[in-house]
């Protein structure tokens, strides 16, 4: 572990246990079910870290940890526990190892369940969260409407093969038997779809006839437009999808997928086909807009394909809480009951990962992430760019292996697809990209404002580009010094502004040109005169023996 992984830790220790911290000495073990409560509770009051090998009394100490020492294999089970995807990682401290898991927030609306209780902390210990507490949780959603009955509504009024393909599904994802024999109205009012004898909104929006939703819920309709082009003017083909999401969501792939034309890249001599639609990607995408969308507004999914490009745009703004910059890290479903049931299929996980897997995907394929910009108060739009951007990376990424792909998370891939992009880090990216430093997947340059990072020198060998990384990693502070004052030397008439400067060294932050140019002044090799924006840079005019200046 490097000095980065100390030097958050050091901070950690000094931080006082509270809301987001909290730390177990766990010398020897620790109980697994204690863990996963522990994570329960900080993902219920917001998220935090759980720190193993560490004293809770302050002034901490590191006494170092034995427990969990399959990392891997306590992060599946948390994450079959919690359905949460939580982090975990080792510090090797000189007291000892620390083990450092990192739990993220529960989604909008939703409290975080583990063994019949919802569990928040009390002092040094854990007890179940007091109903005042729940129900201020709950409310964050405001009212499901797919949980309300549509009284007029009869099971007459469902498409028999629907609630079939749901039963099915249920019984593969569960494994309970018992689901055969129930009949349909019993398996709808288990998987509450059926609420005192009357159908719910939801039953209508999933299982719901063509007549049925004509009648009660005509907005529960996507609708399939083909462009060939970006010109204006109607669509080339259209469909019209009015009826229970599971009559058609085969349907809708298989026209999306009749043009979907492969982008062929050659590798030597192999030729790589990568579908310009990932299907994964809009199966998610799809399940997203019939989930969260307002049903309380008169307004179609209209799902826009083009050959490169294709739109997803449904009624309602983005739920409360939500916003395109915190949407990775906190879910609130619209309509709970729509959610919750593809939940007990298997095409959703409860705690709501689907846009993570999107974003996840569109990186491995080396395509743009998903674009929210025409998303408004009105409307949820997602855009995403097909086009395969650059074939190489998704070789680095093969070449990284299946195996630590599987630990990446959705902000390791973000990282890694801004760095490759040249694109500036974020603040809250930061952590990341320091465990992906030292994962040797990137490399950082420079300290404090002016951090920089860039993919690793494997990749460039990989690409048989060690020309490009020399480039990127900067030339040795010697040789930049040199150039410096060979461009002030040259320009000694008029002088060189620091902006000048920044264009002799385009990769080097403007805090590190100024510290070389500091340097070269108290070499007395150059002077400045001026200050601020105004202030120029000269050569310091030595004359050597014969009287000739430098």
């Amino acid at each position: 572990m490097s000095d980065i992984g100390l030097e958050q830790l050091s901070v950690w220790l000094q931080a006082k246990e509270g809301e987001h911290l909290e730390f177990k000495e766990a010398k020897k073990n620790y109980h697994s079910e204690t863990l996963a409560k522990y994570c329960a509770a900080l993902a219920n009051e917001g998220g935090g870290k759980f720190i193993l090998g560490v004293t809770d009394r302050m002034p901490r100490q590191v006494v170092g940890t034995k427990a969990f020492s399959n990392i891997e294999r306590t992060k599946r089970g948390l994450v079959d526990r919690l359905h949460l995807r939580i982090d975990a990682e080792e510090i090797v401290h000189p007291q000892g190892r620390v083990l450092v898991f990192h739990v993220p927030a529960r989604p909008l609306g939703m409290a975080i369940p583990l063994y019949g209780a919802y569990w928040m902390r009390s002092g040094d210990t854990l007890a179940p969260m007091t109903p005042d507490m729940l129900k201020r949780i709950f409310d964050e959603a405001g009212p499901d409407f797919s949980a309300e009955v549509c009284p007029p509504a009869t099971l007459a009024d469902l498409v028999p093969g629907a609630v079939e393909d749901f039963r099915a599904r249920w019984l593969a994802k569960s494994g309970n038997e018992n689901l055969r024999e129930l009949s349909d109205e019993q398996l709808l009012r288990d998987a509450e779809l059926v609420e005192d004898g009357c159908l719910t909104y939801a039953a209508l929006v999933l299982f719901g006839n063509r007549s049925a939703l004509g009648k009660y819920l005509s907005q529960a309709e996507v609708v399939l437009e083909y462009r060939s082009s970006e010109v204006s003017g109607p669509a080339q083909k259209r469909w019209d999808f009015r009826e229970g999401f599971f009559c058609y969501y085969d349907d809708l792939w298989r026209r999306i997928n009749e043009r979907n034309d492969l982008q062929h890249f050659r590798d030597g001599l192999f030729v790589w086909d990568v579908p310009t639609f990932n299907e994964a990607v809009l199966r998610e995408s799809v399940l997203n807009a019939v989930s969260h969308r307002d049903y309380r507004l008169a307004g179609s999914v209209f799902i826009s394909q083009y050959p490169r490009r294709i739109q997803i745009v449904s009624p309602g703004g983005l739920p409360p809480g939500i916003t395109p910059q915190n949407i990775l890290s906190r879910q609130c479903p619209r309509n709970r009951r729509i959610a919750e049931a593809f939940a007990k299929c298997g095409l959703v996980e409860r705690a709501g990962q689907g846009m993570n897997r999107i974003v996840e995907e569109c990186i491995r394929e080396s395509k743009a992430p998903p674009d929210f910009a025409a998303t408004d108060d009105y409307q949820v739009s997602l855009t995403f760019k097909c086009t395969v951007s650059d074939p190489r990376f998704l070789r680095f990424l093969e070449h990284v292996g299946s195996q630590r792909l599987a630990t990446f998370n959705t902000k390791d891939f973000l990282v890694v697809d801004m760095v490759y992009r040249g694109a500036r880090v974020p603040q809250e990216f930061r952590h990341t990209a320091l465990l992906l430093v030292e994962q040797g997947i990137v490399e950082r340059l420079g300290r404090g404002r002016g951090v920089k990072y860039i993919l690793s020198r494997r990749f460039h060998d990989f690409l048989g580009e060690r020309g490009t990384y020399t480039r990127k990693k900067g030339l040795d502070r010697a040789t930049n010094k040199e150039l410096l004052l060979k461009h002030i030397r040259e320009n000694r008439r008029k002088g060189s502004q620091v902006a000048e400067l920044q264009q002799v060294l385009p990769d080097v932050p403007r805090g590190t040109i100024k510290s070389l140019l500091a340097q070269l002044r108290m070499e007395n090799l150059v002077t400045c005169v001026g200050r601020t924006k105004g202030a120029r840079w000269y050569p310091v005019e030595q004359k050597e023996q014969g009287g000739n200046h430098v």
